[in-house]
């Protein structure tokens, strides 16, 4: 049993899957950073606050989820340009 579970643990696959989540947790604190600290001031100064938390249609605060949409939509542009960069370069090789 516990040759099963080291085999098992030590497959490829297993290695692999750990390495990317732990690399996909430091990535995604860089892509948080980089949302929060460059881009969202960046709109703050264009649009005048970055924050729509308070948006409200009649009674129903919709603020937080213009956040989210917003948010979403910065964080998969920012992936986007990060990830056809790193193509490139792998590309030009």
């Amino acid at each position: 049993m516990l040759q099963e579970l080291k085999a098992f643990l030590l497959r490829g696959d297993v290695v692999a899957l750990a390495v990317a989540v732990i690399i996909g947790g430091a990535f995604q604190k860089i892509i948080d950073s980089m949302v929060n600290d460059i881009i969202s001031p960046i709109l703050g100064m264009i649009t005048g606050n970055p924050d729509f938390s308070s948006v409200m249609i009649g009674n129903i605060l919709i603020g937080n989820f213009i956040n989210a949409v917003v948010n979403f939509i910065i964080v998969g542009t920012v992936l986007f340009f990060i990830i056809k960069a790193a193509t490139r370069k792998e590309e030009e090789k």
